[in-house]
């Protein structure tokens, strides 16, 4: 059991500044704001976008990225389990990259791909931000973390 305390400490120990409010604000609209658009205009951004790219099972994929864009996007947010909310989008950025920025490069150069993926870019070295640093003193994980210090106070 102390294992597992000090696991989620370790997950959502966090620098106590305010510090990480601007990135989380970046992540977070961008990608629920991605994730809500898959779910609206699914042949634009979702489905048709995936089949377009040349993904087995489109329907699928493209849901599921909407719901983890979606999610974890609100969860940044909110600053709850930040680390662990930037991982699954972490994940799509860098499928991202190989399967749309890759190809760029390889048909049409570096500089038309630097462009074209440089929101992709932005939005990896934030993620990364917010695994090191967590979600900052304004944020749910912050919270939580002080509820834990105080019930082990008077326990």
């Amino acid at each position: 059991m102390k294992a597992i305390n000090q696991l989620v400490s370790t997950i959502i120990t966090s620098h106590n500044d305010k510090r990480s409010l601007i990135p989380r604000l970046v992540v977070g609209l961008v990608f629920l704001s991605e994730g809500i658009q898959k779910f609206l205009f699914p042949e634009l951004v979702g489905v048709g976008r995936f089949e377009k790219i040349g993904f087995a099972n489109p329907e699928i994929l493209a849901y599921l990225v909407a719901y983890f864009e979606v999610t974890s996007g609100a969860m940044i947010l909110a600053g709850l389990l930040t680390r662990l909310a930037s991982i699954p989008l972490l994940t799509i950025m860098a499928t991202a990259i190989v399967t749309t920025k890759i190809p760029i490069l390889l048909n049409n150069g570096f500089w038309k791909m630097a462009h074209d993926s440089r929101t992709d870019f932005a939005m990896t070295m934030l993620l990364v931000y917010l695994i090191i640093y967590g979600a900052g003193s304004l944020s749910v994980d912050k919270l939580i973390l002080s509820k834990k210090k105080q019930y082990i106070k008077h326990h």
